[in-house]
């Protein structure tokens, strides 16, 4: 059985392309289960969108939910390994990890086929 590991570059090859290995799979289903929250996903969003880094303080004041609830949310982002994070002072920053968010890109990427299409 082929692997969808593409030798020398550490990400997944588009389903299309390739099966996943069982590790793989289980590796980017944490990604997309993390992914499947919706304040989950909007943090992200937030994350990604900042150009860099996002303070958690910023965050918060994005969600009428508590601290210890987005925290609980940041915790899940950062162990599926979609964000990363550093305490300075106070305030926790948090940044996107570029290169999972690569691979789950890539692995759903569909070269060749329509979007318009059903």
């Amino acid at each position: 059985m082929e692997s969808a590991r593409i030798v020398g570059g550490g990400c997944c090859a588009p389903l299309i392309t390739a099966p996943l290995t069982p590790d793989d799979a289980v590796d980017l289903a944490k990604a997309f289960k993390a992914l499947g929250d919706p304040v989950r996903l909007r943090l992200l969003s937030l994350i990604t969108s900042a150009n860099g880094e996002s303070c958690v303080c910023d965050l918060t004041t994005a969600f009428e939910l508590t601290g210890p609830t987005i925290s609980h949310h940041l915790k899940v982002l950062r162990e599926a390994g979609l964000v990363d994070c550093e305490r300075r002072g106070t305030w926790v920053y948090y940044w996107p990890r570029k290169q999972k968010l690569a691979q789950l890109s890539t692995l759903i990427a569909t070269p060749g086929l329509d979007a318009s299409a059903t």
